[in-house]
Order: C-alpha cells, then sequence, then structure tokens
C-alpha cells in the first residue's frame, strides 16, 4: 500500500485547498505520511513579514535538487483501479494544442528562458510597458512558473548566472525584482486567502459600485470604444497574454471608469489568463482597483497610455480591424473623425466601431471623488492599519526593501536532456 505521499506546498484557490484539506484526512484515517515542500520562497505559517525578505534570498541560493531518475522504481497502475478513479473526458478545447498560446511543458520553459538570458533581456526595461515589443522582450516565462514547468529558483540563478556572463545588469535587476514581487503577492495571499472573494481592506464592503452589464460585456469582449483597451482585451482572448502595464490599464477601465465591483471583473479574467496565479491575481486586481486603502489610487488613462505606449497605433490595428485605415492622426481616439473623414477612413462610429461607453473625463472624475473620500472613511484606516502590521516589512511602511544578497554558490538549473541547443522562435514571433 501507500505509506508516504510528497507534494509541494501550493497557495491556490478555495477549491485546491479544500482539496488539500481532504487530502489530508484521507492520509489521517489511512495512516500515510504526508510530505510537503516549500515552493518558490512562499513560507506557510507566517504571522507578519520579519526576515521575510533574507529568507526569500537564502531560499533563491539553495543549490536546485538533480533528482536521479534512473533510480526512480514506476508502478502500474490497473485498469480497473483507473476506471473507476479517473475524471471527466476533458474538451478538445483544453487537450488540443493552441497554435496562438505559448506551447507549453518544461522543454519549452527551458528555450524560453534561453532565449530571454541570452537575447531578449536586453530590452526588457525598455519595451516592458509596451503592448506589442513586450510580447519579445519581457521573459515569457510567467504561464511556466504558473504550471510548475520552472521554479523561481531556476529562474532566479539562470539570471544571476546570465549577468554575470553577459551583463545588461540593469535589465537582469529589473527583471529579478520581477521574481521577488512574484513570491511576495503570492505570500500575501498564503496569508489571507480570503482576498480570493471577499475586501482585503473590508471598511470597502460599504462602497456601492455600478452593476451595467451591457458595459461589463463590452468591456469582456473588447467593444468600448476605446481602442488600446478592446484591442488588449482581444489579444488576451486569443493568447492569453498581456503585459503588465496593460493588464492593469484594463481592471483601470473596468473598476474606475465603468466602476463596476472588481469581483467579477478578476474572475474573468482569470479564464483568461495563460499564466494564471491566484496569489498574484487576487492581491493585484484588488490593489489596482484602488480599494486596499495602503497603496496610492492609480487610474489609467487609456487615451495617453495609447498615445505612450502604441503611438502608431501598430498594437491597435492588429487587433481591432475596424480600424485598420484609420489614420494615425485618429487611432487613439476615433470618434473625433468627422461623418466624411469616417466614410473615407471606412469605419463609421457606433455602426463598424463603437462609440465611448463613457465620457472618460466624466466617468474619471466621478471614480476618483468616491474612492479618495471612500479612503478617508474610519473603517478604511482601520483596516489600513491591520493590513500593515500583517503584510509590510515590521517597522516600516513598505512591503519590500532591498537587503544585501547573502553570498553563496549558485548551482545552474539544468535544463531537460531532451533540449536542443537551438532556440526555437517561431512561437516568439507568432506571440
Amino acid at each position: 500500500g501507500i505509506s508516504a505521499i510528497f507534494s509541494h506546498q501550493e497557495t491556490g484557490l478555495k477549491i485546491t485547498y479544500d482539496r488539500d484539506k481532504s487530502v489530508s484526512t484521507f492520509c489521517k484515517k489511512n495512516k500515510i505520511s504526508w510530505h510537503q515542500f516549500q515552493s518558490n520562497g512562499v513560507i506557510r505559517g507566517l504571522k507578519n513579514r520579519e526576515n521575510w525578505q533574507k529568507r526569500w534570498y537564502e531560499y533563491m541560493q539553495e543549490p536546485v535538487q538533480q533528482p536521479d531518475f534512473q533510480k526512480l522504481i514506476p508502478f502500474e497502475i490497473s485498469p480497473e483501479f483507473y476506471q473507476s478513479y479517473k475524471g471527466e473526458t476533458l474538451s478538445e478545447a483544453i487537450t488540443l494544442p493552441n497554435p496562438d498560446f505559448q506551447p507549453g511543458g518544461e522543454t519549452f520553459a527551458f528555450k524560453y528562458l534561453q532565449s530571454f538570458t541570452n537575447q531578449r533581456v536586453a530590452n526588457y526595461s525598455r519595451h516592458i510597458s509596451k503592448p506589442a515589443h513586450s510580447r519579445k522582450s519581457c521573459s515569457r516565462l510567467s504561464p511556466y512558473i504558473a504550471w510548475g514547468c520552472l521554479s523561481v529558483r531556476q529562474v532566479y540563478q539562470s539570471q544571476q548566472e546570465a549577468e554575470q556572463a553577459l551583463g545588461f545588469s540593469r535589465q537582469f535587476q529589473a527583471f529579478a525584482s520581477r521574481l521577488r514581487w512574484h513570491c511576495h503577492f503570492i505570500q500575501k495571499f498564503e496569508m489571507e486567502d480570503r482576498i480570493e472573494s471577499e475586501n482585503i481592506n473590508r471598511g470597502y464592503d460599504s462602497l456601492i459600485f455600478e452593476q451595467n452589464q451591457a458595459h461589463f460585456e463590452a468591456w469582456k469582449y473588447g467593444n468600448t470604444g476605446f481602442p488600446l483597451v478592446d484591442a488588449c482585451m482581444r489579444c488576451l482572448q486569443k493568447t492569453g497574454y498581456l503585459n503588465f502595464r496593460m493588464r492593469a490599464m484594463v481592471v483601470s477601465f473596468l473598476t474606475h471608469q465603468l466602476f463596476e465591483h472588481w469581483k467579477a471583473g478578476a474572475d474573468f479574467l482569470a479564464t483568461l489568463f495563460l499564466d494564471f496565479e491566484p496569489g498574484i491575481h487576487y492581491p493585484q486586481f484588488q490593489m489596482q482597483a484602488g480599494i486596499t486603502g495602503t497603496n496610492t489610487v492609480r487610474m489609467y488613462n487609456p487615451i495617453k497610455q495609447s498615445v505612450d505606449h502604441d503611438p502608431e497605433g501598430k498594437f491597435i490595428r492588429l487587433w481591432i480591424l475596424e480600424l485598420a485605415y484609420v489614420p494615425d492622426a485618429f487611432i487613439h481616439e476615433p470618434w473625433l473623425m468627422n461623418e466624411a473623414e469616417q466614410a473615407a477612413n471606412q469605419c463609421l462610429i457606433g455602426k463598424d466601431y463603437p462609440a465611448p461607453i463613457v465620457d472618460f473625463a466624466v466617468s474619471n472624475k466621478v471614480a476618483k471623488e468616491k474612492l479618495y473620500a471612500h479612503k478617508k472613511e474610519p473603517t478604511v484606516k482601520k483596516e489600513k492599519e491591520r493590513i500593515l502590521q500583517q503584510h509590510v516589512i515590521p517597522g516600516t511602511n513598505r512591503e519590500w526593501q532591498k537587503p544585501r544578497k547573502p553570498k553563496s554558490k549558485i548551482v545552474k538549473a539544468k535544463p531537460p536532456k531532451t533540449l536542443a541547443k537551438k532556440v526555437i522562435s517561431n512561437q516568439l514571433e507568432l506571440l
């Protein structure tokens, strides 16, 4: 029979937590030892963040385990056992490879890691905010980390070694800071997992949001009338990927300009992100929505973001074919074209492409007034103090400060033996 089960600690949704409790009960009932191991720098059972960052660096510097799979002794499961416990057959939409997605698996994970640390990192900081360029210049490793094809430790150590060998210190250090934030947000969720469905700051429970289903549907499917918002949502529907700034912008548009509650939007985007990680997704969504009481309320102007990060409208035209012939002068605000210009550019506003569903100047003003007024509520301030005590470094108001990295020998993460030396770039070109 089974004497022991070995697994990593998962910081997941309520459904996976309930599963873990069922497994724990099963193991106790059947006298089975269940050994769980720390995952990606996230520490179970913490009450506050004292020494957390020091322990993070120490964990990342530890050698990557290199098990000898030659010693593995597999055993066969009888057909009868399999038939009695197998689940429902998955749909082809899930089981068939999607050419618009990054390819899954450890082999491709290491190919993406190598191409990033060897070459693509050169433009990391320069392109990180650009919806088009970021698709090549960002690491694109988040799906592989989320699905367990790579560990944060493997990526961190590969990044450290590449920085020593190639330079690009500014780029690599910027990337390393994102790895730290990756674990920081999951740690926050590990310590307070109720924020999957509740406001982290309970003071916002009394804030009343809109419930406009037509607006919500327009946002979901990229029909808001704001070109960059729509391009981002359509791109996400097709490829499952969007860079961080654009994710923040579409969340801001939903929760600020449309003033919809964060929960419905968070659950919807969770079904689209190829790199969905609950511990990052829900804390970040609430932070971008401006309802933590501890962070600055960041309201993204979709027109300014469009001008700044897609000035020639290349990303917009790629995903919104209705705007293919609209000139640069109007690509960010096509509703400014007069009727003759709309006809000449084959884009009738309200027919071929929707008019803006809100007046940005008005909606932005209203949202700002509501959120900043509510931030002054006593219940919000009280909850803010609780959040700071639990989730920031003791004695500071900061969630992270960079300590000196402990000196330790780095053992390079080894790719699978099946990995070809040549980096396959066709998926990067596609995406």
